[in-house]
């Protein structure tokens, strides 16, 4: 089975992984960003080829948008590689250390977390990100990404390999399963003992089907069903841009708006104008009953609306009454990603940021930049949206756990 050749490689490659110095890896990352330049011909064929059958299945445009590579795409995913290699290796770090009354020396030392498997849909991109986090971590990467991406996928995983190889990784760190049966995906999800962590990152029903039947431990990223709350005292010019920006950039990511509150204080005037620009975006709006009546053209929002991660020009609008409602709301519905208040209110935006248990929350800003690279980590592996480990973008210190280092001068316990 492709799985387990590929996982027990990993598993012995991950070992030799751990003790690489940081200029070894450094180097096999530029030298894999110049490598995918250098390659960008062979990639875009190789894209192409899943962006016409992509076509063929009439897949919505927005996943289409995920899929697609061109120079420019290609140019950032070198680039990020660039800026990983350019960031502190966290492997080896000591991150407290303290003397006991005994004269031991005990600290927390920061480790690799050993084998990844990383279960992805659509974003060739991913397979960049992925390799180069879990490479200067000091991991070993087994790629498992969606069948959509199969021939972008191959390419590039080959051309990141063979470069990093050469740069003195050890081969088996970074593997791509070409395999596209989800069988290998069942499999890949039961491998205790040669897989450490997996982690999904895609639509809500690939990272259920993981993490409930996967046997080994897991990161829940992802899905964002993220809220904007326009509050009372907002400024109407600031909400709109905030909101165009979040849900039209690129309406097919995790952190693009999927709902808009408004307060009922400002609904009569700034609902109008909010969806007049959204509509000349080619936004759809689907709004609430009060919604409707301020804005007869927008379509009537069900109750699964308010549930929904669209990934498309598509938004739920809902008034409240204020916000104890919106933040009823937000608890409600929401998935743990992005969410972020539009308020010159000082206390209504201390207690938004209080009160919202999510990754990220903004005051007036969108919520597009619940990223890795806007956050300042470098290129980043996907967003937790669990509380345990790791939560929002996950960076190099995400990709690492610790462990406890003792120094002593022959102690002994009594």
């Amino acid at each position: 089975m492709e799985v387990e050749v590929k996982a027990k490689k990993a598993k012995e490659a991950a070992r030799k992984m751990a003790v690489i110095d940081t200029d070894t890896k450094n180097r096999a990352l530029i030298n894999m960003a110049e490598a995918l330049l250098e390659n960008t011909d062979k990639i875009l064929k190789a894209n192409e080829k899943d962006v016409l059958e992509a076509e063929r299945r009439n897949l919505k445009a927005s996943l289409v948008d995920r899929l697609k590579l061109d120079e420019k795409r290609i140019k950032a995913m070198a680039e990020g590689l660039k800026e990983v290699a350019s960031l502190k290796d966290p492997v080896g770090d000591i991150e407290e250390m303290w003397i006991r009354p005994n004269g031991l020396q005990i600290g927390k030392m920061r480790v690799p977390i050993g084998v990844i498997g990383m279960i992805y849909e659509s974003r060739p991109n991913v397979t960049a990100d992925a390799a180069g986090l879990c490479l200067k971590a000091g991991n070993a990467v087994i790629l498992r990404g969606g069948s959509d991406a199969i021939n972008s996928n191959i390419a590039i995983a080959s051309i990141l390999a063979e470069a990093a190889y050469k740069s003195g990784i050890p081969e088996g760190a970074i593997q791509l399963i070409e395999n596209t049966d989800r069988e290998e995906v069942n499999r890949m999800m039961k491998l205790n003992g040669l897989i450490d962590l997996i982690i999904p990152r895609g639509g809500a029903s690939l990272i259920k089907n993981v993490i409930e039947n996967s046997t080994v431990p897991v990161i829940e990223t992802g899905v964002g069903n993220c809220h904007i709350f326009v509050d009372e005292s907002a400024n109407f010019e600031m909400a709109k841009d905030i909101i165009v920006n979040a849900k039209v950039q690129r309406p097919g990511v995790c952190n693009a708006v999927e709902t808009v509150l408004v307060h009922k204080g400002i609904a009569e005037k700034f609902l109008p104008v909010m969806v007049k620009e959204l509509s000349s975006h080619g936004v759809e709006i689907r709004g609430c009953e009060l919604t409707k009546r301020i804005c007869p053209d927008v379509k009537e929002a069900t109750e699964e609306d308010w549930a929904t991660e669209y990934l498309d020009l598509i938004l739920a609008v809902k008034v409240v009454e204020n916000i104890d409602e919106a933040l009823e709301h937000i608890s409600k519905y929401f998935t743990g990603h992005s969410e972020s208040i539009v308020t010159e209110n000082y206390t209504n935006a201390m207690r938004f940021l209080k009160s919202v248990d999510s990754a990220a929350v903004y005051v007036n800003a969108s919520t597009r930049f619940t990223d890795g690279g806007e956050f300042g980590f470098g290129a980043e592996i996907g967003i937790s949206t669990q509380k345990m480990h790791a939560r929002g973008p996950m960076g190099l210190k995400e990709l690492t756990t610790y462990k406890y280092v003792i120094l002593g001068s022959g102690q002994i316990r009594k």
